[in-house]
């Protein structure tokens, strides 16, 4: 199941792409409040496929009429982790590390899909970073890498968008990962079902056209089930919250002629079976 946030009236709301558009959620006016506030959970999803299985009275829309929001509604935590892919690792001239590197962003960085990024006046080296998000769909606390995924509730596609000079001013990253509209995500949240192998997708990013990152999430140091049991080791997880996994090897800041991105620069990111959003620079 693919889903996505479209504005009606003043709320976004969940809605389901399918072949005949998009599946307009039957819900009464406390439901659609609480799917505008809230985020969504592995119980909401299931509710959703029973009611796409019973195929009466569904409303379809059109999608290229709608105004789509970010695909993950207003997360608790939004987690990222550094440093995970082997090759980029390398890039970096930094030694892999032996346990998930974390920092974090804020819901000042999610902009509408295919938004404006405006990269400001108080940084100068930015930089691009393909990233397969996952998206927690219940509560989950000290959980075993075995049954880690059991708490997933879908993945998408992410941008995070870098300052490379404002996130190593301080030994802290947080400052240069979390300016304003600084993740862009795909359009749509995939749910779990529909991802057989998350450690076998292909994933690239394009600035103006030119491929600059192609790689693999094979090529991951951490897995998405490693990381989730060693974050929920230390805090709990909720449904909503996103982990971002890293970022593989061919960023700006692993190349020797470094030529950071600028008003005007179009970036292109992409995972297999989760689709693309593509971010305008200004």
């Amino acid at each position: 199941m693919k889903i996505l946030y479209y504005k009606k009236d003043k709320f976004y709301l969940p809605g389901i792409h399918t072949d005949q558009g998009i599946i307009e959620i039957p819900a009464s006016d406390e439901d659609k409040l609480r799917y505008a506030t809230s985020a969504l959970t592995n119980d909401d999803v299931a509710h959703f496929k029973s009611l796409i299985e019973k195929k009466d009275g569904l409303t379809f829309l059109r999608e290229e009429e709608l105004k789509i929001g970010p695909c993950v509604k207003k997360p608790s935590k939004i987690i990222c982790v550094g440093l995970n892919y082997q090759r980029h690792a390398q890039e970096s001239n930094m030694e892999p590390p032996k346990f998930p590197v974390l920092f974090n962003k804020f819901n000042n960085t999610l902009v509408n899909y295919s938004g404006d990024v405006t990269l400001g006046q108080e940084g100068r080296e930015f930089d691009y970073e393909v990233e397969l998000g996952v998206v927690i769909g219940k509560i989950c606390k000290n959980v075993s890498v075995e049954s880690a995924l059991e708490y997933v509730l879908g993945y998408c596609t992410a941008n995070d968008l870098s300052c490379r000079d404002l996130q190593f001013k301080t030994p802290q990253w947080l400052l240069g990962k979390s300016l304003d509209k600084f993740l862009p995500l795909g359009k749509y949240l995939v749910t779990s079902n529909e991802i057989t192998d998350c450690q076998n997708l292909s994933l690239r990013c394009y600035l103006n056209g030119e491929l600059r990152q192609d790689s693999n999430t094979a090529d991951m140091i951490f897995s998405v089930a490693e990381i989730i049991s060693f974050i929920s080791r230390h805090m709990t997880l909720e449904p909503g919250d996103l982990i971002l996994t890293g970022t593989p090897e061919g960023v700006i800041m692993g190349m020797a002629e470094k030529i950071w991105l600028r008003p005007g620069d179009v970036v292109k990111v992409e995972i297999e079976q989760l689709g693309a959003t593509i971010n305008k620079m200004v």
